[in-house]
């Protein structure tokens, strides 16, 4: 092989770190292209490439050389792994498994056919997802969870990270920012171990028993906790600050206003789900559907009865908002959530927007996945969002919502590395 491709940091790094690619040893200004492949923990390929011409120095630096075509164009020196592809569509990449890394192995290859030239270089780079942090699978009375902790000692700031309608016990985004000075709990509250199966009725004295285990943990310091949750998860967290205590700063991601899915209990009280008019799927030029318009509006008619009682809520908000999320009108329900707790005196809420984000918003790098099953509509729907600019909303919210949790937890900043 002609040609050497260097990382820096080199070996193993964090899966929300980003990573400085090189080649060297190429002739001046050879045209090459660099391919980026993984393999998810289920065997399903992802892939990227993008085209580029080496230096007059025979080197090439994806923080300086543009990208002259392939799976991205211009100045992107992360694209190879957020412009990452599923081979089979409707593929959404996952890290099930946070004990063990994601290699991706990058290659180049001379010329700029896609497939066609010679095989000059090639390495296999790890991602991390457990940066030195402790793990530890909590089954404490009903709670199914598993608790992050820094690796130095603490007691840290306490959060919970919940997930959507998919269930299970998700855990990557609660292990990556455990890194960052926090003791984060994943919390399952459907479809895993002897938990319910659906989300038919939710019952928060569930929740408000993880909250109560977090904080009587000895590695946590209160006197509250933090919330963190995406889509049926961020709306959960909507319910767990409006009805429960100790909740002290809240970070909902693409979230519903209203309650969605099934009934919700909490002491002798419950809100039903938001009213639903299927007629209103549409289907995409790819015959995938696109259920944007399918909710009633929370702010209508006995739907009302639905919305959370977010006034009742003693926590600071920061709302994250892709505005080109498919799933359902999440800037719509940010600014009604703000205009409800503003009408009952409460501080007015921190609402960040992200212009062509869709619904997904994960930890850096992660790639958009543009479609998907989607498990309450029981066929696949598109998510919304474009590449790009979906993996620049992903790296902004990331710092965004950490400030705010040290803001609102205390606590010493974790390292937060800059961007490239």
């Amino acid at each position: 092989m002609a040609a050497t491709v260097t990382l820096e940091p080199a070996g193993r790094c964090c899966w929300d770190e980003p990573v400085r690619i090189a080649v060297r040893g190429l002739a001046p200004e050879q045209p090459v292209t660099l391919r980026a492949s993984l393999r998810d923990e289920k065997g399903a390929l992802f892939r990227a490439h993008a085209r580029y011409c080496a230096d007059t120095d025979g080197q090439l630096d994806l923080a300086r050389a543009p990208a002259l075509g392939g799976s991205f164009v211009g100045l992107e020196p992360m694209g190879l792994f957020w412009a990452l592809e599923p081979e089979k569509p409707l593929l959404r990449l996952v890290k099930r498994d946070v004990q063990t890394p994601f290699a991706v192995e990058l290659e180049v290859f001379d010329g700029h056919e896609p497939e066609g030239g010679r095989l000059l270089g090639r390495a296999v780079h790890e991602r991390d997802f457990l940066p030195g942090v402790r793990r530890e699978p909590v089954r404490a009375g009903r709670v199914r969870a598993t608790l992050f902790l820094p690796p130095e000692p603490g007691p840290f700031p306490g959060i919970v990270d919940l997930f959507g309608a998919g269930g299970g016990l998700p855990e990557y985004r609660a292990s990556l920012l455990a890194g960052k000075g926090f003791a984060v709990m994943a919390l399952a509250y459907h479809n895993y171990e002897d938990l319910p199966k659906g989300i038919e009725n939710v019952h928060l004295e569930y929740f408000e028993e993880a909250v109560n285990y977090l904080l009587s943990h000895p590695q946590v310091k209160g006197p509250g906790v933090g919330l963190l949750g995406i889509s049926k998860g961020g709306e959960l967290c909507l319910s767990m600050a409006s009805f429960l205590k100790s909740i002290t700063a809240t970070v909902v991601i693409n979230a519903s206003v209203a309650n969605i899915g099934g009934t919700l209990h909490y002491k002798g009280e419950t809100l039903p789900p938001l009213g639903t008019n299927p007629s209103r799927i549409k289907a995409t030029k790819d015959g995938v559907a696109d259920i944007l318009h399918v909710l009633n509006s929370p702010l209508e008619g006995p739907d009302q009865k639905s919305f959370i009682p977010v006034e009742r809520a003693e926590s600071a908000f920061l709302f994250l908002v892709g505005q080109d999320d498919h799933n359902w009108k999440s800037e719509f329900y940010a600014n009604e959530a703000s205009k409800r707790l503003q009408a009952h005196g409460k501080e007015k809420p921190q609402i960040i927007c992200y212009p062509r984000a869709g619904h997904y918003i994960e930890p850096p790098y992660f790639p958009l996945c543009r479609a998907s099953l989607h498990v309450l509509v029981g066929r696949p729907v598109i998510w919304g969002g474009e590449p790009r600019a979906h993996a620049m909303a992903q790296v902004d919210a990331w710092q965004q919502l950490q400030t705010f949790f040290h803001k609102h937890l205390g606590g010493e900043k974790g390292t937060i590395p800059t961007k490239l």
